[in-house]
């Protein structure tokens, strides 16, 4: 069990180091949270991609590093619920609302689309 921690620790370093590398490279040039919508897009996409390809090929053994560890350090709904509040505290609120709907619905497309690909590839 102590060698599962070890793994979602590392794994969690990993995905934030990533994370904050998306962050930087998108930075806030419109003012909109492009870095964190980038991130739980893609980390969604490689979620539901992973996950498949884990269950298919004898991987579960992975599952705390890459999804537990990497992926969850990646992705940032804390950071997206931040972000959306501050848009709508800002009297931003048509943004806000447009921002969730975009995160929640492109996120759940690229789980479903990483799902499908996955098992397409490697069933």
């Amino acid at each position: 069990m102590k060698h599962t921690f070890l793994q979602v620790a590392l794994g969690g370093a990993l995905g934030s180091m990533a994370r904050y590398g998306v962050n930087i490279l998108a930075g806030r040039v419109t003012g909109l949270p492009l870095g964190t919508l980038t991130v739980n897009i893609a980390g969604c996409f490689a979620m539901g991609l992973l996950a498949s390809v884990l269950a298919l090929r004898g991987g579960q053994h992975l599952a705390p590093l890459l999804l537990t560890g990497v992926l969850g350090g990646f992705t940032t709904f804390s950071a997206f619920s931040l972000d959306a509040l501050t848009l709508w505290q800002r009297g931003a609120a048509g943004l806000a609302l447009g921002y969730v709907a975009a995160s929640v619905l492109l996120s759940l497309a690229a789980v479903a689309a990483g799902l499908a690909l996955g098992r397409g590839i490697f069933a």
